[in-house]
């Protein structure tokens, strides 16, 4: 959180005088650190105050570090520098959701980062600077929780490998040999053709070679699964393969290391990589056919790791994109809000999310409803996921400058009617997007935020002024996925009405609700879900909301007042998912916040 934004708000609330703000803030120009420790120093206030404050002002609880024991088991989830990095600690684990005692609760960036390190959806709380700095002493430096729990930060050694289970959790499922798994793919693999400018290539036209097999069948098993990433990841005594199935990650094999090597090399050349750059990221695309039709690409992104190139690759197949806006998941009033709110002439719609919430998807809906021959529609993405035929789509290049800032001015000279910005990532963009819709411009965005009340508060916080927040945003969306009952083998379960109010339904309703759950079988892997569906919490911004953001009201006064327009958060999204039999209790715990 920006020092001035913190002093603002104090000042605002009467806690601080300017005078003693611009005190506090010469003091930190002098000696560093954060502004609230320089206000504790100067004994203006209490850092316990200040955690009060914040915990109000953003609606998250605080939490008194010093009188709190943490399991080592917990530290171990995230490494040391990026604990002091962010200026967080992690405190508990319920489930799939972590608990993070952070000094700014706002810092989405922070949040992305842990939920994409952990795997767990992330959930902050409050707790003052000195405490959070007193813990990861304790905890990282102190050897508190033991050495392995700082591996990423480098300050290990091979044996603490090899001794501490680390490597031992790697290993996960049965080691499968080259040949074996050849014969599993050798069918499918004659039918695949890599759609590659570069046919001279010796080594991408050689598809009778195990290891083209090995990768062919990897790519082509994904496909064939539906899954939306594969992760390819090489370990001290193990490379690892890994498919993200309906939001889950799973080890479908592990390969010896003597064919590491060759795999990341081959999957380079799919992807017209440079296959002798080691030390750097790299990002790609391979375009494939199977048969005569079916069509995939996948995104490729090649990051240098401890031991060897770890390669993600994210499938986008078109012909699974889900257009139809009615079959997204939106409940049926949520749905009509949504659909007149695009429909307006001019203003801004964002949609905010995790990483791999269906942003995009949801975007791209909209999109095609409003794609006729009488709107000029451009984009700016990155990267450019789907190519659709009627829309001005651009790819971003940060490194020759054109960037979403850049873009949205070039758009403004080229009589647009709808803008979609992939990402609203600073101040710069913001500003721009907000001027477009204050000036005859539908424009469609993206953030990160937990939810849609916070969305105001974060482009407040990037120091877009209220009164242009209240007047050009029209709408907030946010959105999670959640997995569904596999049909084959639903079946219904009981479930104690008192475990259905805690959930979040009312008491007279509980009692008239079949709660389902999948048994598990051959079609959904075991598993009990087939894939996902969408909770959607969408946030229409009436006047009662922009009085709130004209006021600089909290986020959970923004939420109070979007609720009693009638908005469904998430939870209540999820409950009614729950209801129609679609998906789990567990799986809506696992996904949402309670309200």
């Amino acid at each position: 959180m920006a020092a001035a934004r913190l002093g603002e708000m104090l000042v605002k609330a009467k806690i601080i005088s300017e005078d003693q703000l611009k005190q506090a803030l010469e003091e930190q120009s002098k000696s560093g650190g954060r502004l609230g420790y320089n206000l504790a120093k100067l004994n203006i206030l209490e850092e316990t105050e200040i955690v009060s404050f914040l915990s109000k002002q953003y609606g998250v609880p605080s939490i008194n570090l010093v009188e709190f024991e943490v399991d080592g088991g917990i530290i171990k989830l995230i490494p040391g520098k990026t604990a002091k990095k962010y200026q967080l600690i992690p405190i508990s684990r319920t489930g799939g959701t972590l608990t993070l005692a952070m000094a700014d609760p706002t810092n989405v960036f922070a949040l992305d980062d842990i939920k994409f390190m952990t795997g767990y959806n992330v959930e902050p709380v409050v707790a003052s600077e000195t405490a959070i700095e007193e813990a990861i002493a304790k905890y990282y430096e102190g050897g508190g929780m033991g050495r392995s729990a700082d591996i990423s930060a480098g300050d290990y050694s091979l044996d603490d490998m090899e001794t501490g289970g680390f490597a031992g959790e790697m290993e996960v499922g049965d080691m499968i040999d080259v040949d074996e798994f050849d014969d599993l793919v050798q069918t499918a693999a004659d039918d695949v053709e890599v759609i590659d400018d570069t046919d001279d290539d010796p080594l991408s036209m050689t598809v009778d070679a195990p290891i083209v097999k090995l990768v062919n069948g990897i790519l082509i098993r994904a496909y064939k699964m539906k899954v939306s990433d594969v992760h390819v990841e090489p370990y001290e005594k193990v490379m690892r393969i890994r498919y993200r199935l309906d939001g889950v990650c799973k080890t479908v094999m592990n390969l010896p290391l003597k064919i590491r090597n060759a795999v990341i090399s081959r999957i380079k050349i799919m992807s017209s990589l440079d296959i002798a750059e080691r030390r750097l990221p790299q990002d790609g695309r391979i375009k494939m056919k199977l048969g005569r039709r079916a069509e995939i690409d996948f995104r490729v992104s090649v990051l240098p790791t401890l031991f060897g190139e770890k390669i993600v690759l994210r499938l986008l197949d078109k012909a699974n994109l889900q257009l139809d806006m009615t079959k997204l998941g939106f409940e049926q009033q949520a749905l009509a809000n949504f659909q007149e709110a695009i429909h307006k002439p001019f203003g801004m719609v964002l949609v905010t999310g995790p990483t791999g919430s269906g942003k995009t998807t949801t975007l791209y809906s909209a999109l095609a409803e409003l794609n006729t021959d009488d709107v000029n529609i451009m984009t700016a993405e990155d990267p450019v996921e789907f190519n659709l035929m009627g829309i001005n789509q651009v790819q971003m290049h940060d490194e020759i400058g054109l960037n979403f800032a850049a873009s949205l001015r070039s758009f403004l000279r080229q009589d647009p009617d709808i803008i979609l910005v992939g990402e609203i990532r600073d101040y710069e963009t913001a500003e721009i997007g907000i001027k477009a819709a204050l000036t005859g411009h539908m424009v469609l965005s993206t953030l990160h935020t937990n939810d849609a009340p916070a969305t105001i508060n974060r482009l407040l916080n990037m120091g877009v002024e209220p009164f242009l927040v209240a007047s050009a945003v029209i709408m907030v969306v946010a959105q999670r996925l959640a997995r569904r009952v596999c049909e084959s083998c639903k079946e219904v379960v009981e479930v104690p009405i008192k475990a259905l109010i805690d959930v979040g339904f009312k008491e007279d309703e509980a009692s008239g609700i079949t709660v389902y759950k999948g048994a598990g079988c051959h079609t959904c892997g075991g598993t009990g879900y087939k894939g996902r569906i969408a909770l959607y919490e969408v946030m229409v911004v009436n006047d009662h909301v922009k009085e709130i953001i004209l006021q600089g009201g909290t986020t959970f006064e923004i939420k109070e007042a979007a609720i009693q327009g009638g908005m469904k958060s998430l939870r209540m999204s999820g409950l009614e998912k729950i209801k129609e039999g679609m998906t789990t209790i567990e799986e809506i715990l696992r996904v949402t916040f309670g309200d």
